[in-house]
């Protein structure tokens, strides 16, 4: 296995080396709206609407839906592009890597840029706690992290931030008035396949991860998983 994923890099090193040779690369990135994504062995291959029309991108394979809003680093351009995997050939195709998805998330129990965006909603009015057995609060789940490992929990706040589409999941930021910006137990990441809006009200039932790492560089203590909103 990990003979086979050098071997993928390796080659996919070679193409974007070969795609520096063809073509001088863009400055800066390249952004766009997710309109087709197509995985084949070591690739994942982007059909993406930006400001200048559609273009074909190919980053190292990922998870990424439709719709979903993706940046690509270091983008390199390469024109009359054969892939055999696809049997298609691309006039003109950009290669690079999908921008880390935990830069989009600023949790204060991560390691987010120091340009990261702060929570939409700054402050929020204190919100009733949940009801049953696995009922807990923002602060109890980022305090009592190492207990609640790996189990269940219901936690009841406002979301202050949604970020849709991010490998193949939709990354909210949960607050309820309890804990302390100081050390940032007053705001808990949860990951989930529901969509919501900034100020509202839900209910989320998910299992606690700790130890979490988004991509290179980005560990995260504490997030809820697999969860599900309820308004």
């Amino acid at each position: 296995m990990k003979i086979a994923v050098a071997l993928t890099t390796l080659a996919f090193g070679v193409l974007v080396s070969t795609a520096l040779a063809a073509s001088p690369p863009p400055q800066g990135s390249l952004s766009g709206e997710v309109l087709e994504a197509r995985s084949v062995e070591g690739y994942t291959f982007l059909r993406m609407k930006t400001a200048s029309g559609e273009v074909w991108a190919a980053v190292p394979t990922t998870t990424v839906g439709k719709g979903a809003q993706v940046t690509i680093t270091r983008p390199m351009v390469m024109e009359n592009f054969e892939s055999k995997s696809l049997k298609k050939t691309f006039d003109k195709i950009t290669f690079g890597t999908l921008e880390d998805p935990a830069a989009k998330l600023g949790s204060p129990h991560g390691k987010p840029p120091a340009a990261a965006p702060a929570a939409t909603v700054t402050k929020v009015a204190k919100v009733a706690k949940a009801s049953g057995p696995n009922a807990r609060t923002v602060a109890e789940v980022v305090g009592g992290k190492s207990a609640l490992k790996d189990k269940p929990v219901v936690v009841r706040g406002q979301v202050v931030k949604f970020n849709g589409g991010i490998m193949g999941k939709n990354w909210v930021h949960l607050r309820d008035g309890s804990g302390s910006a100081a050390d940032g137990s007053d705001d808990i990441l949860i990951t989930t396949q529901d969509k919501t809006a900034v100020g509202d009200i839900v209910s989320v039932s998910g299992t606690v991860r700790t130890d979490v790492t988004v991509g290179p560089g980005y560990a995260y203590s504490v997030m809820i998983d697999g969860a599900t909103l309820r308004k």
